[in-house]
């Protein structure tokens, strides 16, 4: 077996993370991150977090192995009384994909006062055998729930290695927890996945749990990415922090288009309302869990309540803003209600009351990808 740095194939360009925007330098390899290097001054530390976390990063590369080993220190949250959960890699190649779980890694424990305490572990190794000898198109999927320092390919003595020829359309997807998937039980099985697989096409993520509430820095981000086809699914984060009101939710709805399309004034642009959510369909949020886990809305202060956004409200907004634009000329911009995703029928598989559970997300993906395919260019 020979060794590769990952680091030294990535400044190489002989492998691409396709997903990543930027990376941490650690002392003994790299971490991913979702957002460009200068909006590091200008982002929240929740958010920060959450854009370490590689939700539908790709590592892509040509190879001819049989088989092939990525080691990888991952880092995983656990929440009080919770049982961590397993770090997840998949390898897709040849229409194939394969997943390695690992119970290795660092644990950062969770606190109720808003602390953490790191218990530090060991690194491990994803290998993937059985894949024949061919030259084929590769791509492990990074984990989608935890961080992870990436440290180097393992291949056999006198493999191929080179770089990857995709040629798949580009789509960019941006939302909240919903699209960040961190209940899906594996990296290639979070929704947006789903979708770009049957639809064939290359898609980068951009779902920051809890944390889509319309920056500039993301549409900034968008604006001067190289993609075909661009997704918005927003408005439940608004409303489980009660970050907004109507009168500052629709203008900052107008504004993040008009920033992207300062630089994509033909690309077409997909507003996504959000899913089903029963407590905040009539109610305003904020949200928070209840003493079984449940997220509710919560009741009371209704004489401050003038203007609050309920997911009704943001549904209709939403579908307005787009239908005022189109009128206006802005023909490649779309509204898709998040009901045909994930609605009241489907409430059995949302166990929190808030996020769906891995069925769920592969069912959002599976219906999505027919409108995608329609509207990719």
């Amino acid at each position: 077996m020979r060794s590769h740095s990952i680091e030294n194939l990535l400044n190489d360009g002989t492998i691409i993370a396709r997903g990543a925007l930027d990376f941490d330098i650690r002392s003994q390899g790299v971490s991913p991150r979702r957002l460009p290097s200068w909006t590091r001054t200008q982002i929240p530390q929740m958010m920060d977090a959450m854009a370490r976390m590689p939700s539908g990063v790709r590592l892509q590369f040509n190879t001819n192995a049989s088989s092939l080993g990525m080691s990888f220190l991952g880092s995983i949250t656990v929440a009080p009384g919770a049982i961590p959960r397993k770090i997840v890699l998949n390898l897709e190649s040849n229409g194939r994909l394969q997943s390695h779980q690992s119970e290795k890694g660092n644990r950062i424990q969770l606190a109720p006062d808003g602390g953490y305490r790191l218990l530090r572990g060991e690194p491990d190794t994803a290998w993937f055998r059985n894949l024949g000898t061919t030259e084929r198109f590769s791509e492990i999927w990074l984990p989608h729930n935890a961080f992870v320092e990436l440290r180097s390919l393992e291949l056999p003595d006198g493999a191929t290695l080179s770089p990857p020829q995709d040629v798949r359309k580009q789509w960019l997807h941006y939302g909240s927890s919903i699209s960040h998937c961190m209940e899906a039980e594996e990296p290639a099985y979070i929704w947006p996945a789903v979708a770009a697989r049957n639809s064939d096409v290359n898609m980068q993520n951009l779902g920051f749990g809890g944390q889509c509430h319309l920056d500039q820095f993301v549409a900034r981000t968008i604006r001067d990415s190289q993609t075909d086809l661009i997704s918005i699914k927003t408005g439940i984060n608004v409303i489980n922090m009660d970050s907004m009101r109507e009168r500052v939710f629709i203008p900052a709805v107008h504004g993040f288009i008009d920033t992207i399309r300062e630089g994509k004034p033909q690309t077409p642009i997909i507003i996504i309302s959000p899913i089903y959510c029963p407590s905040a369909e009539t109610h305003p949020g904020p949200t928070i869990p209840n003493n079984v886990g449940k997220f509710e809305t919560i009741k009371g202060f209704e004489a401050l309540r003038q203007g609050c956004l309920t997911l009704e409200k943001v549904r209709e907004i939403l579908e307005q803003v787009v239908q005022k634009r189109h009128d206006i000329g802005d023909t490649n911009l779309h509204y898709f209600n998040g009901l045909k995703l994930f609605g009241p029928q489907d409430a059995g598989d949302l166990p929190d009351d808030l996020h769906p559970n891995p069925a769920g997300y592969i069912r959002m993906g599976e219906r999505f990808s027919e409108y995608l395919s329609k509207h990719i260019r």
